[in-house]
């Protein structure tokens, strides 16, 4: 069956297998892997696999720091959870879930936190009908993620646990530490983590409605900060390589263009960093100018000039859904991507190039 997003395990299920049927490495309990494979799974061997006489190439998926990556599968081995913080749109969720499809075979085990969530949501709550007719009774509980987590043995992921209120986010101090959930109602009710279990949460350090984390909580997790990517070529790999998978994924096959991705590229790095290439400090929108909010700009480009102009993308197209992206937060914001076209690709549209056709499409920005 097609879905719109395939869960990790299922987009790179031939590398999965693979990794498997290779890893002599020596496994903690109820991992599917070794925690070096995970570490191959997510930033890719130099070799490819072999898998039933076909080789398998497996493919770098995370830019950024990799040692950070070991310290995070040897966290998720050991007694503490882990906690991935960073500015949105720096691949947290897309790092949780591959350290969870390699560890434990699923990475949709999780729990979106909201400013709603309730301490039920976290640990389990109960269906009422059974309830009224049998009581409290195994068969009447609704197990919640973490509930499932513990029994099974697997990863569960706690995503923006931040946005969470304060007392529901300290439920999860008891369970980190004694790897037990008590379930008052039933007269046996206490469920003890199997080997495997332990939690991948992420937070953001930046958004509206963040909640401070207690202290005893922090505690609990070994916490480790993704940096939003720094580098103009990395960049414009991950904008190709994540624009190619989302346009595939919605049925359109079509070749990218590297040179408007560099562009992009350039654009959303300097616009997050306040600094140009040549060293000259700009002006910053409040909007987050993430890597994230790029492969959208690219990806809506691609596919407005695919639908309405019979082509592939062009510069205008850009242009015209950079200006969403750059205004989310405040509409002021215009003027700051106004003043980057009037000054810094202005100077960079002197030596003609794919720069002098940036700069005529300044049209669109008012």
């Amino acid at each position: 069956m097609e879905t719109m997003k395939p869960p990790m395990e299922v987009l790179y299920e031939k590398e999965l297998e693979a990794l498997r049927a290779n890893d002599t490495g020596a496994k903690p309990p109820n991992w599917l892997l070794s925690p070096k494979a995970v570490r191959d799974f997510i930033l890719g061997t130099a070799k490819p696999l072999v898998l039933n006489g076909e080789s398998v190439t497996i493919s770098k998926k995370f830019y950024g720091d990799d040692v950070m990556i070991e310290r995070a599968v040897v966290a998720l081995a050991g007694n503490r959870g882990l906690m991935l913080v960073g500015e949105p749109g720096t691949a947290k969720t897309m790092l949780s879930e591959l350290l969870s499809a390699a560890i434990s075979g699923t990475s949709t085990n999780t729990i979106q936190g909201t400013a709603g969530t309730t301490e039920d949501m976290i640990k389990y709550s109960w269906n009422y009908a059974m309830l009224l007719d049998k009581g409290p009774t195994y068969e009447a509980l609704v197990p919640s993620p973490l509930y499932t987590g513990m029994k099974k043995g697997i990863i569960t992921r706690f995503e923006e646990i931040t946005r969470c209120p304060f007392e529901v986010q300290d439920v999860l101090i008891s369970i980190l530490s004694d790897k037990v959930m008590n379930i008052p109602e039933l007269a046996d009710g206490i469920l003890f983590a199997k080997p495997g279990f332990n939690i991948i949460a992420t937070a953001n350090i930046r958004d509206k409605g963040v909640n401070e984390m207690s202290s005893a909580l922090k505690r609990r997790f070994n916490f480790e900060t993704i940096f939003p990517i720094n580098h103009v070529k990395m960049e414009a790999q991950i904008i190709e390589a994540q624009s190619r998978n989302i346009l595939q994924q919605s049925g359109i096959d079509i070749e990218l263009n590297q040179e408007i991705i560099e562009i992009l590229a350039t654009t959303f790095l300097e616009l997050r960093t306040g600094q140009t290439r040549e060293g000259y400090k700009i002006d910053t929108p409040q909007t987050v100018m993430s890597t994230a909010e790029a492969v959208s700009v690219y990806v809506q480009s691609a596919m407005t000039a695919h639908y309405y102009d019979d082509k592939a993308i062009s510069l205008e197209r850009l242009v015209q859904n950079m200006l969403g992206a750059v205004a989310k937060e405040n509409h002021k914001d215009i003027n700051v991507l106004k003043t980057y076209f009037s000054k810094v690709v202005k100077e960079r549209a002197k030596d003609a190039g794919l720069w002098e056709a940036y700069y005529n499409e300044k049209k669109w920005i008012r």
